[in-house]
């Protein structure tokens, strides 16, 4: 997997309702076509989580259908100053991870 992209607001105030955009570049293959008689084995990214200041905010469990290079936007109400940590897990286990900041005025 490669680095993904994180897009959050410049700024937040508490309160507000923002909307958290993500992006990860991933084959996601379902695990369905074959090339000639040999079966291309499923590969995708099976779990996404999204934690603010140590408590989670987001989850998603993808399935075979999920698009490759996988877009995940959620929104959620900024409970005050903390920093975003996003998770992506494959089939293989590889973690990729994600810290950011939200500044909160």
């Amino acid at each position: 997997m490669s680095r993904p992209r994180v897009r959050l607001p410049e700024r937040a105030k508490v309160g507000e309702i923002i909307e958290v955009k993500t992006l990860i570049s991933h084959v996601m293959e379902m695990g369905q076509r074959r090339e000639g008689d040999k079966a291309i084995p499923r590969f995708i990214i099976n779990t996404f989580t999204a934690t603010y200041a140590g408590a989670e905010v987001f989850k998603a469990e993808l399935q075979p259908g999920i698009s490759a290079n996988p877009y995940i936007a959620f929104f959620m109400k900024v409970p005050g100053p903390g920093e975003f940590e996003f998770t992506w897990i494959d089939d293989n286990d590889a973690r990729v991870v994600e810290k950011q900041k939200l500044n909160v005025a």
